[in-house]
């Protein structure tokens, strides 16, 4: 590997120094959540995969990260998972409830304040703003093999999930593009085809209740069928003082899923699935952490050196920054139970849905055919008025805020997504000889709209002395239809900041084949082609009809997406059994993610795709008697082209807009990393887990180009990766002990989840807080009821146990100056007031049962 640098070199060495120890141990392949493995519902079996389980010790783990099954501990792929059991721990509901570190290297957070739209993350892999129609994640998120293509929805009810696996680092050959920072696969639970089921009650603070049925029927004429319902509901964390409008971070979810499995004869296996969910939800609360914290003032920047919006170059800043309206609360340091003032705020709805059909043939022992069909799609409508008078626009109150004409203020955002999307997947896996084979055509059709607003809802009158000073202010909420400058919030009333439509189509073909010479030694060698075509349209911008008004479309500089985009990634792999019980293994892998356009600008400015090249390394041992298991792994990815975002709120006409530009950062990012697992079974009934991830992150400087007023000014700008800690951790303890003479047994359940600070934003070097968040379950399980198969179990849950209270989004665009639009020399900072942002949820705790029969 001579094109390998001296620092890669150099790094890989001491990742392999602090291997060297787990040579000497004999690990155990235990099912611990922070160390097991992923898996594919697709998989088909492997006649040499071990067993399921060693007496006196950890469990092994079967896994199907190369989609057939083998032991988690003799799989060279990085790879963590979390069990029914460890999400039932944690009170796992939905995605977001991951968002506290439960797997080190896996990011979850809020696209802005919503809970509508998922930012998910893994080895510094973060993409800012993948809500956009034309713009890609960079983890792929799979239920049951299929790929969904937005984040929207993700946070609806999870189904009876069976695991949420982790699949780490780039995966573009078996999963295919934008899977750059990996994927993560929810798998739920088959049909059984014996008549059982599980329910599960239980209530909460802040008027939570939960609900569960999973219901399967015996099997009829080959045909199993489950049903699966599930309710959440939690009222808002942050009040809302307007009376009749939601408060903040509420959330009411509805779902329903059936799944019928057919088996007309030996080999021939027919799994179809149709799911429903609704997902009902209000933002977190976006509070005002500080007043104009950069010092800003009109004059030359050196009297104001912190007040510069990154990328510009200012020599004068002019304007004035306002002050507080009356009864703004200014508060960095504790999350507020009561917003100052009240807003119009009613939910988002998601509503996902979604057939999957999953055809396998056991053609002859050497091949095993599948075919994986789904259609899915989501619909999502936004109401975000989060901010209230924490964010731009700035209200100026003077005289002229009168009831005839008053000054607005609280962006409402408004949006509308709608999305369908049509997949097809052949697959044919086998083993012949010393060769294991996975061979696979795929095809994706997607077709995305949306619009967005922000008008203002609320206005500020003026209270006036009887010399015509200003001394206070009333507040009032403007007419839904026509109290923003002409427009409202009501559909039909709105003024459309942007709307686009976009088409998607994928073709690939892939494969992937492992010799093994030596029953020690493994070499794989694999390869996916991938073409990629997109185009899309910007139907509105600026509430200007670009369809119609042909002439506006033009002087915007406005051009349709139309573009193809053609790959090849390889991947290589070279595994060697040290012992029976220690693993090792050196892996090169390659991925990219697709280009697009933003629809937040004027001329729908297209960017190009990006593409990662990764070295790892790894090391898997049991030890201790199977009573012990230490995973490490350490990698260098290498990133060309980053898609980078440049973000501002712009004031137009009345409005304001969220004018996002991406760009290709010329050069390689750098993204280094350290990843450790360990399990530990000291006694029986008690298991230890420790999980560690060192992610260092490093995009080159940006030259961007200014140019207003006739002018152009050229600033190299720091761009950063959002929601990445350098460092970041998680440990749990769980502990089983028998009551009784029967099968009753009590389980205690206990973890914490550390993550250092990160940047919330691609452009902003400043940072929110770090984290250390705490969650805990005791349980009383498997009581035996009368004299039947039924077991009952009754539990009491805490997240985030001692309240801990830190800002995870921080968002410091209304602390600087506006985008130059004047002059490059001269900033505005009437908009200027403080960083605003979003603490995390509070502790919530509760109650509930769980009856199997």
């Amino acid at each position: 590997m001579s094109f390998i640098t001296r620092r890669r070199l150099h790094l890989l060495a001491g990742i392999a120094a602090l291997a060297v120890p787990g040579h000497a141990l004999a690990a155990p392949a235990g099912a611990a959540p922070a160390a097991a493995a992923a898996a594919d519902p697709t998989a088909a079996p492997d006649a040499a995969a071990p067993d399921a389980a060693q007496p006196g010790g950890l469990d092994e783990v079967v896994v199907t990260a190369t989609r057939r099954e083998t032991n988690l501990q003799s799989t060279p792929v990085a790879i963590n998972v979390l069990s029914t059991q460890a999400l039932q721990d944690r009170h796992v509901q939905s995605l977001y409830d991951l968002a506290d570190g439960a797997v080190p290297s896996l990011r979850v957070a809020t696209f802005e304040a919503r809970q509508s739209a998922l930012t998910v993350g893994i080895r510094g892999i973060v993409p800012l703003d993948a809500n956009q129609p034309a713009r890609e994640q960079g983890v792929g998120i799979y239920i049951d093999g299929v790929y969904l293509g937005r984040q929207h929805g993700l946070n609806a009810a999870l189904f009876d999930v069976e695991r949420v696996e982790v699949l780490k680092g780039p995966q573009g050959t078996l999963f295919g593009r934008n899977t750059e920072g990996g994927a993560l696969n929810i798998v739920t639970r088959a049909p059984s085809g014996e008549f059982e089921g599980r329910m599960r009650a239980g209530i909460g603070n802040y008027g939570a209740y939960n609900g569960e049925l999973h219901l399967d029927l015996p099997e009829y004429h080959n045909v199993s069928v489950k049903v699966d319902g599930v309710v959440q509901y939690q009222g808002p964390t942050t009040k809302n003082p307007l009376a009749g409008q939601t408060g903040f971070n509420y959330y009411d979810r509805r779902g329903g899923r059936i799944a019928a499995r057919w088996k007309p004869f030996e080999g021939l296996t027919n799994d179809f699935s149709y799911d429903y969910g609704l997902d009902k939800n209000s933002p977190f609360y976006s509070q005002l952490l500080n007043y104009n914290p950069s010092g800003c003032t009109a004059g030359p920047v050196a009297n104001a050196p912190n007040c510069v919006l990154p990328g510009t170059s200012y020599s004068t800043l002019t304007g004035t920054v306002k002050p507080l309206l009356p009864g703004v609360v200014v508060n960095g340091t504790s999350r507020m139970k009561v917003a100052d003032i009240g807003v119009p705020q009613q939910p988002s709805v998601d509503q996902t849905h979604g057939f999957t059909n999953l055809l396998k043939y056991k053609a002859s022992p050497e091949v095993e055919l599948r075919s994986i069909t789904a259609w899915r799609g989501v619909n999502a409508t936004q109401w975000d008025n989060s901010g209230g008078a924490h964010r731009t626009p700035i209200a100026n109150l003077t005289a002229a805020c009168t009831a005839a004409a008053p000054c607005g203020f609280s962006r409402y955002s408004l949006a509308d997504l709608h999305q369908n999307q049509f997949s097809q997947e052949f697959q044919a896996v086998g083993t012949i000889d010393r060769f294991d084979y996975v061979a696979g055509l795929y095809y994706f059709n997607e077709h995305v709209t949306d619009d967005a607003a922000t008008p203002n809802s609320n206005g500020a009158v003026a209270v006036l002395n009887a010399a015509g000073q200003v001394t206070g202010a009333n507040y009032v909420i403007l007419d839904p239809c026509r109290g923003s400058s002409g427009f409202g919030s009501q559909p039909g009333c709105r003024s459309i900041d942007r709307a686009s439509e976009v088409w998607s189509k994928s073709y690939a073909g892939y494969g992937q084949i492992t010799w093994n010479p030596l029953d020690v030694l493994h070499l794989t060698a694999g390869g996916r082609y991938t073409h990629d075509t997109k185009r899309g349209v910007l139907h509105t911008s600026r509430n200007v009809n670009y369809d119609v008004n042909t002439a506006a479309a033009t002087a915007a500089g406005y051009q349709p997406l139309d573009r193809t985009w053609n790959r090849f990634n390889p991947a290589l792999t070279v595994a060697f059994d040290v012992t029976q019980d220690v693993h090792a293994y050196a892996k090169y892998a390659t991925g990219y993610r697709a280009g697009g356009a933003s629809s937040r600008t004027a001329n729908y400015q297209s960017f190009g795709p990006e593409d990662i090249k990764s070295y790892e390394i790894g090391l898997k041992s049991d030890f201790w008697d199977h009573r012990a298991r230490l995973n490490l792994a350490g990698y260098i990815m290498d990133r060309k082209n980053s898609q980078v975002d440049i973000s501002s709120i712009q004031p137009f006409n009345g409005s304001n807009f969220n004018n996002l530009v991406t760009i290709n950062a010329p050069g390689n990012t750098k993204i280094r990393g350290i990843e450790a697992d360990v399990t530990l079974n000291p006694l029986d009934g008690l298991t230890l887990n420790g999980s560690y991830a060192y992610t260092y992150t490093k995009i080159p400087p940006v030259l961007i180009n200014y140019t207003a007023g006739g002018a152009t000014s050229s600033v190299e700008q720091n761009f950063y990766i959002v929601f990445t800690p350098r460092n970041a951790a998680s440990g749990s303890i769980d502990y089983r002990v028998p009551v009784g003479e029967g099968s009753t047994t009590f389980r205690v359940h206990f973890d914490g989840n550390y993550a250092q600070s990160t940047q919330a934003f691609d452009q902003f070097a400043t940072r929110a807080d770090a984290s250390l968040i705490f969650n805990g379950r005791i349980a009383l399980a498997d009581i035996t009821l009368g004299e039947g198969k039924q077991k009952l179990e009754v539990a009491l849950w805490g997240r985030n146990l001692f309240n801990e209270q830190y800002v995870y989004r921080r968002d410091p665009s209304n602390s600087l100056p506006a985008a130059p639009t004047s002059s490059v020399s001269a900033g505005n900072i009437n908009n200027v007031l403080g960083d605003y942002g979003n603490f995390n949820a509070p502790r919530t705790f509760g109650l509930e049962a769980l009856l199997n029969f």
